[in-house]
């Protein structure tokens, strides 16, 4: 539909309203004169790490097509995802730039994709190479980030947002981060074992996030003193998590929500090629995963996690159940926050795209479905 009006409660405020929309561009935000209950509005979910979807590999396919995008941008889309960025993990820097120039490409020749891709997240190969720490990431092509580096990776991407991951105890890293920062990236923290120190150094010059926090990082810590206590007493940083309830454990969640202010968590799948699509083997890169009907991912014969199979959706969902709270209470930090990170409006406002989402509940108040609506 190239026009189109729908009536709902905001998820936030309970306001009855009707928004209209045309071109794709929400033109009309209004009170809804009657109260029919069409169901919840809220802001589309907006997922930050996105490695792949849907059975396409943003990171082995160094063929990508455009059907490859937009089947894995419907896909989230379906999922109640309407954004979302483009991530690269640590391989040979040529080759990381050369799929981020194939896929800008794309993206750019086409309309749909260019209102659901809407930045790049680079997470590597500015990396630790300890154990643990290092995740699934290659160490062997690990290495320090440089000035030319990050003015290619600006060159590449053009005036989009970008989201760089990096270990702040690498060579040269705070001098990175300040040269990121006046390039207009977003600098996160991620697959660290900086010290308190370097941490805050990092933010004084300009990191403003923290990847995957309680993921990347060994199974035991020492502790006194370890990674999560450091953010967590680190000002300024806005950590993602990623809901699923392995990565990070129920209790482990409930307690993170506790120990950062709220207004500083967003939420991410990290989601690989088999999210949103049926167990089995999948990829991401040259490294070889597989599924099981619990939607963990995992190296075959190792016990670690590598990205996640998690729909946007159910992240909300469970993020909810591990909390004790409704859909409303959590749905921010899968929408707003992220979108605040990036320097991004992601509200239901006129002049806003209508990517937002429509919510049906069940009769417990749990969330039952979350459609975006055709926007033409």
């Amino acid at each position: 539909m190239h026009h189109g009006e729908i009536c709902g409660r905001h998820f936030a405020s309970g306001q009855h309203l009707r928004v209209k929309w045309s071109g794709g561009i929400i033109s009309e935000v209004s009170p809804a004169k009657d109260e029919t209950d069409g169901g919840w509005l809220a802001p589309t979910l907006f997922d930050l790490q996105i490695n792949g979807y849907g059975g396409v590999d943003f990171q082995r396919d160094d063929h990508l097509t455009e059907a490859h995008l937009l089947s894995a941008a419907r896909q989230m889309r379906r999922d109640g995802c309407g954004r979302f960025c483009f991530t690269l993990i640590t391989d040979e820097w040529p080759k990381m730039m050369a799929r981020a120039r194939r896929a800008k490409v794309i993206r750019d020749a086409n309309a749909e994709l260019r209102s659901a891709l809407v930045g790049w997240h680079i997470e590597g190969p500015f990396l630790s190479p300890e154990v643990g720490f290092k995740g699934a990431h290659n160490p062997a092509v690990m290495r320090d980030a440089t000035e030319a580096d990050l003015r290619e990776l600006r060159a590449v991407t053009g005036s989009d947002l970008v989201l760089l991951t990096l270990a702040p105890e690498r060579g040269g890293s705070l001098e990175a981060i300040r040269c990121a920062v006046s390039l207009g990236i977003v600098v996160s923290l991620g697959h660290t074992n900086a010290s308190a120190e370097r941490i805050r150094e990092a933010v004084t010059v300009g990191a403003r996030g923290f990847t995957h926090l309680g993921n990347g990082i060994p199974q035991q810590l020492d502790r006194h003193d370890n990674i999560l206590w450091r953010v967590f007493d680190t000002p300024g940083l806005m950590p993602s998590l990623i809901p699923d309830t392995h990565h990070v454990s129920p209790i482990l969640f409930r307690h993170m929500h506790r120990a950062l202010p709220l207004e500083r968590i967003y939420y991410t799948t990290d989601a690989m090629s088999a999210a949103g699509a049926p167990p089995g083997r999948y990829t991401i890169g040259a490294i070889e995963l597989e599924v099981g009907a619990d939607q963990i991912v995992r190296q075959p014969g190792r016990p670690n996690f590598a990205g996640s199979a998690l729909k946007p959706v159910d992240g909300i969902t469970r993020a909810a159940q591990m909390l004790g709270k409704s859909w409303r209470d959590v749905w921010p930090h899968f929408s707003e926050r992220p979108a605040e990170l990036m320097g991004l409006p992601n509200k239901i406002a006129v002049g806003q795209p209508a990517d937002f989402c429509l919510i049906t509940e069940n009769a417990d108040g749990s969330l039952r479905s979350a459609k975006i609506p055709e926007r033409g």
